[in-house]
């Protein structure tokens, strides 16, 4: 009984560990923005987190290929999002919080797309929502 309770903790630590670890955003800088201007490289719509690389010139006049990592497919319904929405060959503005080590990638922040629309990870009815009256 003892050993089974041992084994069941154990487990279960090892699967909080890991959940934390992944979810860990020690890396990202949250305090500033960059914005990409390039052209969708690929796109992923996957569980746990859907990504997309983004093409950019560099400053050195050479490809740059950004890795941005996103949310859920399941978040991004609810924000207007689609499978379709971005394809290889878009060209788009991508807004990311940029990763410390300088490294080309980052976490999502909202993408303008050629037409204009600008999509973000929250929901259309929260980007939507008036400020509150004080």
């Amino acid at each position: 009984m003892t050993s089974r309770f041992l084994s069941a903790l154990v487990i279960l630590l090892a699967a909080a560990v890991a959940v934390s670890a992944h979810h860990a955003a020690a890396g990202i800088d949250r305090t500033t923005t960059k914005e990409l201007k390039g052209t969708i490289k690929a796109f992923s719509w996957q569980n746990p987190h859907s990504w997309m690389e983004v093409e950019v010139v560099g400053a050195d006049g050479k490809l740059v290929t950004w890795t941005v990592e996103m949310t859920a497919p399941s978040y991004l319904v609810r924000a207007g999002w689609k499978a379709s929405t971005v394809k290889p060959g878009d060209e788009v503005r991508v807004t990311v919080r940029p990763l410390k080590n300088g490294d080309p990638g980052g976490l999502f922040v909202s993408v303008t797309l050629a037409d204009g629309r600008t999509l973000t990870e929250r929901p259309v009815a929260a980007q939507a929502a008036p400020a509150p009256n004080q």
